[in-house]
């Protein structure tokens, strides 16, 4: 039994998007929020929280700052790192409402990755292509270090592509049956009060 429609979460959808996004201009201290139904608001909340991320984590390299600055960069890397995660997981929740009238075949393939997974990897691929070409065009680097990165560069795009590609599978399949994936939940217990001991005073 069939019925299910992910026409408008293709992957060339989603990685335009994700590119486009790049292109605007962003402030540090932008906080990502979801309220509208399906998909797509969380496919927007994840990559904003990855972009975020990726500055943050750029910043937590410091060694010209004092080490509460560096402090202040970890705690927002673990709420970015918290909201980039129940982003994913609120994807996987949308596209598996699609799926709930289709009974996977007997013997139908068991993705191990999940959908909203995919969509994080397209998301943190997008920031390294950004990154990465506009390291293989540093006017202030050798030619040895543009030309290594354009041979990354390159290695980056077809992977973006490849998994493009088994995401598109991956959807495709699922509406006919001959697939499926579970939404998994991540529990990262360190930012939970309750079950990190050093927050709830088991340790010191």
């Amino acid at each position: 039994m069939t019925g299910a429609d992910f026409g408008d979460v293709r992957s060339a959808a989603i990685c335009a998007f994700h590119d486009a996004e790049l292109g605007r201009d962003k402030r540090a201290d932008d906080a990502p929020t979801a309220v509208a139904a399906g998909a797509w608001p969380w496919i927007e909340v994840n990559h904003r929280c990855n972009r975020l991320l990726w500055d943050e984590e750029d910043l937590a390299r410091r060694r010209d700052v004092p080490d509460a600055a560096i402090v202040a960069n970890k705690r927002a890397i673990d709420s970015y790192n918290q909201r980039r995660n129940d982003a994913i997981e609120r994807i996987d929740e949308a596209l598996l409402e699609r799926l709930a009238n289709v009974v996977p075949e007997a013997g139908a393939w068991h993705n191990s990755e999940t959908a909203g997974s995919m969509v994080d990897r397209l998301s943190i691929l997008a920031l390294k292509i950004l990154h990465m070409r506009a390291q293989a065009s540093r006017a202030d680097a050798s030619g040895e270090h543009r030309a290594a990165c354009a041979g990354k560069l390159a290695r980056l795009v077809l992977q973006r592509a490849d998994l493009a590609r088994c995401l598109d599978t991956l959807l495709d399949r699922a509406a006919e049956g001959r697939a499926f994936w579970r939404a998994y939940r991540q529990f990262k217990m360190y930012n939970d009060a309750e079950l990190n001991p050093y927050l709830y005073g088991g340790k010191r």
